[in-house]
């Protein structure tokens, strides 16, 4: 039973259930024990348990997909940070030079960025609005902001070195 409980605990980190799994998992000794022939009982024992725990938790995961409502839920798909633009932690010469790179960048680039950080908008609205998918639309902010960090950067290391 020991046996059982650890490696219960171990994979799913919570008492009650682990405590769960052992009763089950002794039932199915009951059943599986006949099928199989063997030789030693504690490797059998273990392995019946972790395949139990990981099939558990398998099944657990796809109850949890199941059960997220994305519309209702569009925060768990979207960026989600305590400070979501530069600009809430920016002084007068960094807003400056984000507005210099953001001329820099492409349009459909510069328009993302514009919908979701300054007009606040979900990537399905700015999707909406642009004409592309979603996904689309998260490409475009990843590849904006990456653009935008090598800009920043790069000026920044300009202005130390003079």
């Amino acid at each position: 039973m020991e046996l059982v409980y650890g490696v219960s605990l171990k994979y799913f980190k919570n008492r009650e259930m682990s405590q769960d799994a052992v009763v089950d998992i002794f039932e199915k000794l009951i059943t599986e024990l006949g099928k199989h022939e063997v030789d030693n009982f504690r490797s059998w024992l273990y392995v019946l348990t972790k395949h139990y725990c990981l099939m558990k938790l398998r099944s657990l995961r796809k109850d949890i997909s199941r059960t997220v409502n994305i519309e209702d839920n569009e925060y768990l798909f979207m960026e989600n940070e305590p400070e979501l633009h530069p600009l809430d932690r920016a002084d007068d010469e960094s807003v400056e030079l984000l507005e210099y790179c953001m001329e820099k960048l492409k349009n459909e680039h510069k328009d993302c960025i514009r919908l979701f950080y300054y007009d606040n908008k979900c990537y399905r609205e700015i999707a909406d609005i642009m004409n592309i998918g979603e996904k689309k639309v998260k490409s475009h902010l990843q590849n904006a902001k990456r653009r935008l960090k090598i800009c920043m950067d790069g000026n920044n290391e300009r202005e130390q070195k003079k």
